[in-house]
């Protein structure tokens, strides 16, 4: 061996690796590399967003001022069913006798009975002011029958109404009204009959009315079944319900006022693309929830015009459309960044859509129509049904597609902490929402809610004032808890670039102190875990 050799007598070859070995061996380091990075990086593809947002109330909040909210949520919605227990009954109904309202003989006896059937029958009105809103008069009958039959008789009824003006003269209440012959169809079992509406006024305008009504295609039904009581219900709104409907009314609108203005007022040191999508939303629901509360509801009892009836319907059908669309939105928003407005926001305005204009097609249908002929009942139109009938299909496919995005956003992100907080709120307020909604719904109206008007039937009820109570303010506290909750935290603006609405960057820069809800180590969990590893939640 030469003395100067460096291999010192020993020899190395590297081994021969193929090109196949070779590609698996990069493959390997590769993956040995992103399995080091994996656990910070987002558990997909679209929640790695870097999108810089306003660091909510809702991210700091501990678990008792969770409970704090709910409680004071529950003390307050109770507060105001306590008190409209205690108020008076939304209607008031007056019975009036048919006979009696048949015109009399020079003798002072009444006419053949026959004329129960036919009529003519003459009404004036009780005493009325603008607080009593509306009228309907509704007649029940009852016959001798003993047959034990089902009968669905149709027939025919005609309605002439004239206000009384300060000089106790009659006028016209629809100087372009032509006398129209109404269809209508009296349902009885045995002896007992159905009601069915006569005549129904959107606005009063005069403090009396006089109501002139004949029934047509009775007379064979008379003769046979034999009418034996004929009633009419005038009804209207409570004078009293009223008085206490406009007061916390008031209220509300001061209430969803000052909550909007401090809600824009804690936002506007921030720019509003830097804005979480929540509080995007809220920024449009707190002023159509002003709108919903009316501040020009008063203008009802001051202008004998159906115009404000009508602006307040739209105000509240365009109020909870708009809480249908933030509800699609936001469970289908919280998993996807780019939210276009074609593929994004025009499926949601679609179907929202399909709920809205039925429901804002009956309200004006039924009241331009009442304005030129008092009798006209849109319920006994073909066309109704099919808008109800569109009412009931996209409502279905509503709340299926609402379940679907609830479903799609649990799966997606249950395994991140901030934004499982942001889905169990919205969830846990919204199904409490729709639950005391329906419950309300279902107490007043039974399961024809979308069929009958408010005060159609004699069977609802309004005992109290509890139900108008329940319902305003339930929507209004849904909106001042959501405003709550998802404010900004009071700090400096400058102080967090990129926060909690990117768990990925928030959870680096966060100490083991401030990540309240969860732990580093689950908020690196993959979405889609395997069946084997611990699902807590």
């Amino acid at each position: 061996m030469p003395p100067n050799d460096p291999n010192l007598g020993y020899a190395y070859q590297l081994p021969l690796v193929g090109w196949g070995s070779r590609i698996r061996l990069g493959l390997s380091q590769f993956s040995d590399i992103f399995s080091e990075f994996d656990k910070y990086i987002a558990p997909a593809y679209h929640h790695d967003r870097c999108e810089r947002s306003v660091q909510m109330r809702l991210y700091s909040m501990h678990k008792r001022e969770f409970v704090l909210v709910f409680v004071l949520f529950f003390a307050c919605l109770s507060l105001m069913m306590f008190i409209g227990l205690a108020g008076p009954p939304i209607t008031e109904a007056t019975r009036f006798d048919g006979a009696a309202l048949l015109p009399k003989l020079n003798n002072g006896t009444s006419v053949n009975q026959k004329q129960l059937a036919t009529g003519p029958f003459i009404m004036k009105t009780p005493k009325l002011s603008t607080y009593n809103q509306q009228v309907w008069i509704i007649a029940t009958l009852e016959t001798e029958n003993t047959d034990g039959e089902t009968i669905d008789k149709e027939f025919q009824i005609c309605v002439t109404v004239s206000g009384l003006t300060e000089e106790h003269k009659p006028t016209s209440v629809s100087p372009h009204y032509e006398h129209h012959n109404r269809t209508r169809h009296l349902h009885c079992n045995k002896q007992i009959c159905d009601e069915f509406l006569v005549m129904h006024l959107g606005y009063l305008a005069y403090t009396h009315y006089i109501v002139n009504f004949h029934f047509y295609d009775l007379e064979a039904f008379h003769e046979r079944y034999h009418i034996k009581e004929l009633n009419f219900h005038f009804k209207t709104y409570n004078p009293s319900f009223t008085a206490i409907e406009i007061w916390f009314r008031l209220i509300f609108v001061l209430g969803s006022f000052g909550a909007t203005w401090w809600f824009y007022q804690t936002l506007r040191k921030y720019p509003v693309h830097c804005w979480a999508f929540e509080q995007k939303w809220l920024g449009i629901l707190l002023p159509l929830l002003t709108a919903f509360d009316n501040p020009m509801f008063p203008t009802i009892f001051l202008v004998g015009s159906w115009l404000p009836g009508m602006i307040d319907a739209i105000f509240q059908v365009t109020f909870m459309g708009t809480l249908f669309v933030f509800w699609l939105c936001i469970y289908h928003g919280l998993r996807q960044n780019k939210r276009n407005i074609y593929t994004f926001y025009l499926p949601k305005f679609f179907v929202v859509a399909m709920m809205y204009f039925p429901i804002l097609v009956i309200s004006v249908w039924q009241e331009i129509d009442e304005l030129n002929d008092p009798a006209y009942d849109h319920t006994l139109e073909n066309d109704y049904y099919v808008v109800i009938a569109f009412l009931y299909i996209f409502s279905t496919i509503y709340f299926m597609y609402l379940f679907w995005l609830m479903v799609k956003a649990y799966a997606d992100l249950r395994s991140m902490p901030f934004f499982s907080l942001r889905l169990k709120f919205l969830t846990l307020l919204m199904l409490i929402v729709l639950t005391i909604g329906a419950i309300i719904s279902l107490y007043n109206f039974g399961l024809d809610i979308l069929v009958d008007s408010l005060a159609t039937d004699i069977d609802t009820k309004y005992t109290s004032s509890s139900q108008f109570m329940c319902f305003y303010g339930l929507l209004n506290l849904y909106v001042y808890v959501m405003a709550y909750v998802y404010s900004p935290l009071s700090q400096n603006p400058h102080d967090e670039t990129i926060t909690k609405d990117n768990p990925t960057f928030s959870m680096i820069n966060d100490s083991d102190e401030d990540v309240i809800y969860g732990s580093d180590e689950e908020s690196r969990r993959p979405l889609n875990r395997g069946h084997n590893d611990d699902d807590s939640d």
